[in-house]
């Protein structure tokens, strides 16, 4: 990978990209708004933290479920009728939690039905969309593509949430009616999306072409290097999980200040995506890559011996920078070392391979701060990580090699 990105005039000029950013954007904020909704609102029904550990089982359940058949389908029809079906969906569903909330009819049981459907149409939506960019930009773009969709996905993560609250806070009703509205604007975007795009030959449904996605992965050293040191990563360093115990008994925020907290590494996401939007990277992407895991672990061990809010949230906005040149990096590689007709499986495995780690992180640093402490959690997260690093320039020599990301 050697010829260098020259965006020309930027990736919104480019048919199809407006249609497809606004699609995820609507999609994101809509979900994100639902989420917060539907949490609040089965906690005030049950008052049971572990309701709440059942809303998020049955976002992440069907992930796991269908992750295979999902990259299978996006490989074999046309990714954008997907996106539709899927928004589509959503939209249906949010309309009838806005009709059931407005007449009192859900419950406890009722919400967790519509978190799992859901969360089956995420399951198979973010992997097409995925696959779908690759088909939209030509590969000299595709670098200011991900960025860029990046940014707009940090902003959407943002606002999402906080329009959920204040929507629910002005009628129980509001944030399910707007998500329908929004659901309903991003399918009539992906479904506008401009590309040429022609179906692979419709290979017969067999367990090898099903598992084709990992097998392909398994078959190219920087790709599976690529995904498992961010899997092994965000498994290690999943501090960010532990920032309610932080925010009350360390740093003796409040409420206040675990919503700093909880903004920063979103902000120093979104920040370091419109640096890389504007200013992608052209040489040693590898050695970077690495780097910027390095730096989030560095960061992670900051934030764990910190007492003051101000360092913890300047640590935490490195955390998020430093975590998106990663994510733009292995984007990228995946999107450009793929071949179209398998780009739906592999998203979906590296899918998997991330709803996995940041659950999977999560469970590991509340297992290791309730044995050893939230701090030491922390820094044993943060040194893990660059252990981790190290290891992986080793293992994976290849990874050190990538100079840039074109196609």
């Amino acid at each position: 990978m050697s010829v260098s990105v020259k965006p020309d005039g930027g990736v919104f000029r480019h048919p199809g990209y407006l249609n497809f950013a606004a699609s995820r954007v609507f999609s994101s904020i809509s979900y994100q708004g639902v989420a917060v909704a539907l949490g609040w609102m089965i906690y005030d029904k049950t008052h049971s933290a572990f309701s709440l550990a059942l809303v998020g089982f049955c976002q992440f359940f069907p992930m796991v479920i269908f992750t295979f058949l999902v990259g299978h389908v996006a490989d074999r029809f046309d990714r954008r009728k997907i996106g539709l079906i899927c928004q589509g969906l959503e939209a249906v569903v949010s309309l009838v939690l806005a009709i059931a909330v407005w007449q009192d009819w859900l419950t406890p049981t009722g919400i967790l039905i519509a978190v799992t459907i859901i969360g089956a149409t995420v399951a198979f939506e973010r992997p097409t969309m995925a696959a779908l960019l690759p088909n939209i930009v030509p590969g000299n773009m595709l670098q200011q593509a991900i960025a860029t969709s990046t940014s707009l996905m940090q902003t959407a993560l943002i606002v999402g949430p906080s329009l959920g609250g204040l929507l629910y806070g002005f009628h129980p009703t509001a944030p399910f009616l707007v998500s329908f509205v929004c659901f309903t604007v991003a399918s009539i975007n992906v479904i506008s999306i401009r590309m040429t795009w022609k179906p692979s030959k419709r290979e017969p449904v067999t367990l090898s072409s099903v598992f084709a996605g990992v097998s392909f992965i398994k078959s190219q050293p920087v790709m599976l290097g690529t995904i498992s040191l961010d899997l092994f990563a965000v498994l290690l360093g999943g501090a960010t999980a532990l920032l309610p115990i932080f925010a009350r008994d360390i740093l003796h925020a409040g409420p206040w200040g675990l919503g700093f907290l909880r903004a920063a590494p979103a902000i120093g996401a979104l920040c370091m995506s419109i640096v890389l939007a504007r200013r992608p990277l052209n040489n040693q992407v590898g050695k970077k890559m690495l780097g910027a895991v390095a730096v989030f672990g560095l960061a992670t061990i900051v934030f764990s011996f910190s007492t003051s809010i101000v360092l913890s949230v300047a640590a935490l906005f490195v955390v998020g920078a430093a975590d998106t040149v990663s994510v733009v990096v292995r984007s990228s590689l995946v999107q450009l070392l793929t071949p179209d007709a398998m780009r739906g499986r592999v998203n979906a495995v590296n899918s998997l391979f991330i709803g996995t780690s940041n659950q999977l992180g999560e469970f590991e640093s509340g297992l290791v701060a309730g044995v050893a402490g939230p701090v030491a959690a922390g820094v044993i997260g943060g040194f893990g990580t660059l252990a981790i690093v190290l290891l992986w320039m080793r293992l994976f020599p290849a990874l050190r090699k990538v100079d840039t990301l074109a196609g």
